[in-house]
């Protein structure tokens, strides 16, 4: 649905003018016609048109504001369309969607109320719409919410990151008292109000999400070994193992699970090479035993790029991967993390046993330690 503004501005602006100039029109012609017949003196008609012309400005000013308020009425209905597109869609600049919370006030002029009167239908329906659209986004912002704790981490980790609040602190961006977007929280329209600020809230869970390693780091996803206590490798006794054994051949490319920052890329104790990359929010993870390391510490990695390939580097007994996923430093359990379609198909299907079996990572003091 779109509002159509410059259209409805001039259909309003033209029914306005050919109101006041017809009754303009109408006294003009009256008063012309009583001067032909000689049955006023023309000092009284030249005040008469003079209190014409002065009513005539009258209606002038009324229409301009009108018009005015009527191209504020059109704007308001597109920002508010704006707003229920980006409900929809996820879209949106949140400063002007801020403004869509405006008051749409009914103005007491009969004239200006009659011209705006089509806009009536348009309103209706946008609420109609908004009850809709804020329904929408509150089961989306539920399903979000329940993935996320599926992984074990809080919502509230994402939405307000890992700062503590201190007592007696204030702070934030200046905005002028005067300003529209202060304008709108004064003036905001409650069920407008109320569908930006759900779309805020997801919007911003939306983007905490990103730093949740949510893709597989290999293309083909298998198991030798997983997360927990386990028989030690090397020494047969049983140890923490903090993250999951991916199997498959040397050079076989290892994708970053989230975007995020470098901290280490190089030679790391029973590790061998490996890659830890903070994806914010304290989550990390890491990528062990590789045969090469093809990015840099402090490196900006983007979900699903490259960076590095599969080797047997470290307390190693075959090529692998070693992948763990941390937060706020310890070590989780990755397989939620790694719930696609390929991983269910991989954990139904007993054909791990069928594959060579190569596990390794660093000791359990080691793993601790970093």
């Amino acid at each position: 649905m779109r509002v159509g503004r410059g259209s409805q501005t001039a259909i309003v602006g033209a029914a306005a003018v050919v109101v006041a100039f017809a009754g303009y029109g109408a006294a003009t012609a009256t008063g012309q016609a009583a001067i032909a017949a000689g049955l006023t003196a023309a000092p009284r008609s030249e005040q008469r048109i003079q209190t014409m012309e002065r009513k005539l400005a009258h209606m002038q000013t009324r229409v301009a504001t009108i018009r005015k308020t009527a191209e504020q009425h059109a704007t308001r209905l597109e920002q508010r369309q704006a707003l229920l597109a980006a409900a929809l869609t996820g879209v949106g600049d949140e400063k002007k969607l801020a403004l869509a919370t405006l008051k749409i006030d009914p103005t007491g002029d009969r004239l200006a109320a009659f011209a705006l009167a089509p806009f009536g239908k348009v309103e209706r329906r946008q609420a109609m719409l908004a009850d809709v659209a804020l329904d929408q986004l509150q089961a989306r912002y539920q399903h979000a919410t329940q993935e996320i704790r599926e992984r074990g981490l809080r919502p509230e980790r994402l939405v307000k990151g890992r700062k503590q609040a201190v007592v007696g602190a204030m702070g934030g961006p200046l905005i002028p008292a005067a300003s529209a977007e202060a304008t709108a929280d004064l003036n905001a329209d409650a069920q407008f109000r109320s569908l930006f600020m759900t779309w805020k809230k997801l919007d911003t869970l939306e983007q905490g999400v990103i730093s949740i390693p949510s893709v597989q780091p290999v293309q083909h996803l298998s198991f030798t070994s997983n997360f927990g206590v386990r028989s030690d490798p090397f020494r047969g006794t049983a140890a923490m193992h903090a993250g999951v054994d991916i199997p498959g051949p040397t050079g076989t490319p290892i994708y970053a699970t989230a975007d995020g920052v470098v901290n280490h890329a190089g030679r790391q104790g029973g590790y061998g090479n490996m890659i830890e990359i903070n994806h914010g929010k304290g989550i990390a993870t890491r990528y062990g035993h590789l045969s090469k390391i093809i990015i840099s510490d402090n490196a900006r990695v983007r979900r699903g790029q490259i960076i590095g390939l599969m080797g047997s580097t470290g307390r190693s007994t075959g090529p692998h991967l070693h992948y763990e996923v941390r937060i706020d430093g310890a070590a989780v359990n990755p397989v939620p993390f790694l719930t696609t379609a390929d991983y269910l198909l991989a954990a139904q299907d007993r054909s791990v046993s069928q594959i060579p079996v190569s596990t390794g990572g660093p000791a359990a003091q080691d793993a601790l330690e970093h």
